[in-house]
């Protein structure tokens, strides 16, 4: 009989729901394979995302998928004709008070305590508020729950801010890497520059070594010449101190033009000309371009009635023709100028020509007259570089010059550069004392020019 029984106990505990310690209804298994009523699991996981762990081995499910097991619930059928092993299974389970050893049915808010009810007349807990343990356990689920909700936010934010430090890292590495390209590429043409000059002195120097020692052996020459005159005359007059007074005085006229008629090899004088250079101008040309870029766009506004404007108001061009004039177009010539100008600070731009054509780029007033028939120069107010392009017109922007422009204000200069030789063009110096715009000129020969503002490299 008492076999029996434990089999019963044994068989009746599989049939126990692990969260509400009661007989599982409608009985369903979760990923690791652990039986429970589907309102009991589903309850525990709420407000739960991403894992939902296991109340009993606390493994990770990955969602709440839940598997109706009817096996157990045929199971379920034969245990709930044991009612009275169902309720001493359940008395058994209970905890109890380790002091009086009677149920655990109260919970101390203020110590977090479980109680019995003599704890509850201690004057440990006297005067502290209490809550049945169902009551309790269910507003510190909801705590709980809460707590699951903020440290799930955290442990987000964490990973996120994790990612943003990893990503960080990674762009200080490109960063790093690409002042190490800037640095290699400017040493590079630092060595290019020096080893040029280097050769170029040294053949300065080669050249005038050579031309010294020429003049010196010519001088040694001369110089040996006019000793040997010197060894002859002073033996001519050595022999005529020698001979008879009428033989003396016969010839002493020759003796004296001889002797007057000497001229003195002029010296060799040669000051040695110190050679010195100066660096390039556009060794720091990319760190000028990232720091001083700026973006233009042309003003149609300004534009002479025979350019075209496209859209994007970035690349000018002939019109095939054209209709009335524009009063305001900037001079004689056929220019435009740009939307933005400038009256202090330091600023790079790029423009790229491609064509056939006479062209002209730089800077000028605010104040320069729009519809002067004077040419645009310097003395009045027009600083530009004027060149011959001879181009092919492609979408390749290799096949295009492209020009770099950098003014500095404050300083006074506007210097020009051809960026795909990386060399330096020109440099205007003036002293500024109005706005300046960015200004575009096509020549009267350059219908098939293009010119455009470039992106930086």
């Amino acid at each position: 009989m008492a076999f029996a029984t434990g089999l019963v106990a044994e068989f009746q505990e599989e049939a126990i729901c692990p969260i509400c310690l009661d007989h599982m209804t409608d009985p369903v298994t979760i990923a690791c394979e652990h039986n429970f009523c589907p309102s009991c699991i589903l309850q525990r996981w709420e407000g739960l995302q991403g894992t939902f762990p296991c109340p009993v081995c606390l493994h990770h499910c990955p969602d709440r998928s839940l598997k109706r097991n009817p096996q157990l619930c045929h199971v379920m059928e034969t245990v709930q004709q044991f009612p009275t092993m169902k309720v001493k299974r359940k008395r058994q389970e209970e905890p109890l008070c380790k002091k009086h050893h009677e149920v655990l049915t109260l919970f101390c808010e203020k110590d977090l305590e479980l109680l019995c009810a003599q704890c509850r007349v201690s004057p440990d807990h006297g005067d502290h508020p209490l809550m049945p343990t169902e009551e309790a356990a269910a507003t510190h689920r909801r705590k709980l729950k809460s707590c699951i909700v903020s440290f799930s936010k955290q442990i987000k934010d964490t990973e996120n801010r994790s990612e943003m430090q990893v990503l960080k890292c990674f762009e200080l590495r490109q960063k790093i890497e690409n002042q190490k390209d800037e640095l290699q590429t400017e040493f590079k043409q630092l060595k290019h520059f020096l080893e040029k000059k280097q050769m170029e002195t040294l053949t300065s120097f080669l050249i005038e070594e050579t031309k010294i020692q020429e003049k010196l052996i010519e001088e040694k020459n001369q110089i040996s010449n006019h000793s040997s005159i010197l060894n002859s005359l002073l033996s001519d007059i050595i022999s005529k101190c020698l001979q008879t007074d009428v033989d003396l005085l016969a010839g002493i006229k020759s003796i004296y033009n001889s002797y007057e008629n000497l001229e003195t090899p002029s010296i060799f004088l040669y000051e040695l000309k110190e050679e010195s250079f100066e660096l390039p101008p556009y060794l720091g040309l990319h760190k000028i371009i990232c720091t001083f870029h700026v973006d233009l766009t042309l003003d149609p506004e300004t534009a002479h009635p025979s350019l075209y404007i496209l859209r994007d108001r970035k690349s000018v061009a002939y019109r095939t023709s054209f209709g009335r004039h524009n009063l305001q177009a900037p001079t004689s010539c056929a220019a435009v100028l740009c939307s933005e100008g400038f009256d202090s600070g330091r600023h790079f731009w790029q423009v790229e020509v491609g064509g056939t054509g006479m062209w002209s780029l730089g800077v000028c007033k605010e104040s320069l007259p729009r519809h002067a028939l004077m040419s645009p120069f310097p003395v009045n107010g027009c600083w530009k570089l004027q060149l011959w392009a001879n181009t092919s017109v492609t979408c390749r922007s290799v096949n295009w010059e492209r020009i770099g422009i950098f003014l500095d204000y404050e300083l006074g200069e506007v210097s020009f550069y051809n960026l795909r030789k990386r060399s330096h063009l020109y440099t205007f110096s003036e002293s500024f004392t109005e706005k300046l715009m960015p200004y575009f000129c096509l020549g009267p020969s350059s219908k098939s020019l293009v010119m455009r503002i470039a992106k930086d490299e």
